[in-house]
C-alpha cells in the first residue's frame, strides 16, 4: 500500500512511520506535515532517505496542495494524525483549532472522495467524551458514550470525528475512527505532561502541576497505539469507532512523583499552579470492543514503559535541547529544503 500519514513529523505520527516501515516493509509511506511548531524532522532522520518514504510539506487546510499530493500519489489509505493538539493552546487560540482540526479534516476527506481513496482513518482522542467524576471508578467511556467536549481542542476533534463519519454515511467513504487515551513515549514534544516534567526535573526547574494534581488520565504507550491503528486500518469495519485505552489510570500528581523518584529528584520541585480553565477531572475509556473484535491488547506495562521513556529523555538531550532553544526549527528548514529538491 501507499499510505499518506498526516502529521508524520509529530509525536504519534513519527512513531507510526517507524512502526509501519518495520512491520510492513512492502508498504510505502508519505509523510505529510506542514512543520508547525510541533513537527520535528530530526525525529525522522534515520528514515528520511529511505526509498519507501516521501516527505511532503503540505498544509492540510490548503486544498490545492492537498489535491496535488493526492493526484501524484494516488494513495491506498490516509492515516490522519495532523492536528493542533494542546488544550492550553486551544484556550488561547480556539479559532486556529477549529480551522485546522475541522476544516483541514474536511479538505482531506474531499480529496479522498475526489481520488477514490479506499481507506481513511481519523485519529482522535478520548477527550471528545468530556470527563467523568473522580469518585466513580466504575464508570468508563465506551464508543456509544455521548460526545461532550470541554475544551476548544476537544470540541474541534469531535467536529472532525463527526465530519469523517458523515462522509462515510453520505458518500460511502471507508472511514474508521479511533479515540485514544493519553499517549506517552519517546519523541513527544516537551509541552506535554511527562516530557515536560522529565526535562524540568533534569534541569532542576519547578514542575508545574495544575490545581491539586488529582485529575486522572489513562495512559497508553505510543507503540501500543501504533499497533492498534495498524490493526484498525487493515481489519476495522467501515464506519466504526474504536476506543484505544491502556488500562493504566494515574493521577497527574502520581505521574509527577514517579518521574521525580526515577530521576532521584526531591518532591520540593513540585509547584502547584492555578488550575486550567474547564479542566477535565477524569478520562478513562473501555477498549473492550477493539480487544474483542480485532484481538488487540496493550503490550507495554505502564511502569516499564514510563521507566523506559524517562531514560530516553534523560539520554537524548540532543533531541530535546534544540526544541527548548528553538534551533530545531532551523534544522527543520534545512532538512525540508534538502528533501523537497
Amino acid at each position: 500500500m501507499t499510505i499518506i500519514v498526516t502529521g508524520g513529523a509529530g509525536f504519534i505520527g513519527s512513531n507510526y512511520l517507524y512502526y509501519t516501515l518495520d512491520a510492513h516493509p512492502e508498504d510505502r509511506v508519505v509523510c505529510l506535515d506542514q512543520l508547525t511548531y510541533a513537527g520535528n524532522l530530526n525525529t525522522l532522520k534515520p528514515i528520511l532517505h529511505d526509498d519507501r518514504l516521501r516527505f511532503a510539506r503540505v498544509d492540510i487546510c490548503d486544498r490545492q496542495q492537498v489535491f496535488q499530493l493526492f493526484e501524484e500519489e494516488k494513495p491506498d489509505a490516509v492515516i490522519h494524525f495532523a492536528a493542533e493538539s494542546h488544550v492550553d493552546r486551544s484556550i488561547r487560540e480556539p479559532g486556529l483549532f477549529t480551522q485546522v482540526n475541522v476544516m483541514g479534516t474536511c479538505v482531506l476527506l474531499d480529496a479522498c472522495r475526489a481520488f477514490r481513496v479506499p481507506r481513511f482513518h481519523q485519529v482522535s482522542t478520548d477527550e471528545v467524551y468530556g470527563d467523568l467524576p473522580l469518585d466513580r471508578p466504575d464508570l468508563l467511556f465506551t464508543e456509544d458514550s455521548p460526545l461532550r467536549p470541554s475544551s476548544p481542542y476537544s470540541a474541534s476533534k469531535a467536529g472532525a470525528d463527526l465530519a469523517a463519519l458523515a462522509y462515510a454515511r453520505t458518500f460511502g467513504l471507508h472511514v474508521t475512527v479511533s479515540r485514544c487515551s493519553n499517549n506517552y513515549g519517546p519523541c513527544q514534544f516537551p509541552e506535554k505532561l511527562i516530557p515536560l516534567m522529565v526535562v524540568n526535573a533534569l534541569n532542576d526547574r519547578p514542575l508545574p502541576v495544575y490545581g491539586t494534581g488529582k485529575n486522572v488520565r489513562d495512559w497508553l504507550h505510543v507503540q501500543d497505539h501504533c499497533r492498534a491503528i495498524d490493526s484498525i486500518l487493515r481489519h476495522g469495519r467501515p464506519g466504526d469507532v474504536y476506543n484505544v485505552g491502556g488500562h493504566s489510570e494515574r493521577s497527574n500528581l502520581d505521574i509527577v512523583r514517579a518521574v521525580l523518584r526515577a530521576l532521584e529528584k526531591p518532591d520540593g520541585l513540585i509547584t502547584f499552579v492555578a488550575d486550567r480553565q474547564g479542566h477535565d477531572l477524569r478520562y478513562v475509556i473501555d477498549p473492550g470492543k477493539l480487544e474483542r473484535e480485532l484481538h488487540w491488547t496493550p503490550d507495554v506495562p505502564f511502569q516499564e514503559g514510563l521507566s523506559e521513556t524517562i531514560r530516553w529523555y534523560r539520554d537524548r538531550s540532543d533531541w530535546w535541547e534544540p526544541i527548548l532553544s528553538g534551533d530545531y526549527r532551523i534544522e527543520n528548514e534545512r532538512l525540508a529544503k534538502e528533501l523537497i529538491r
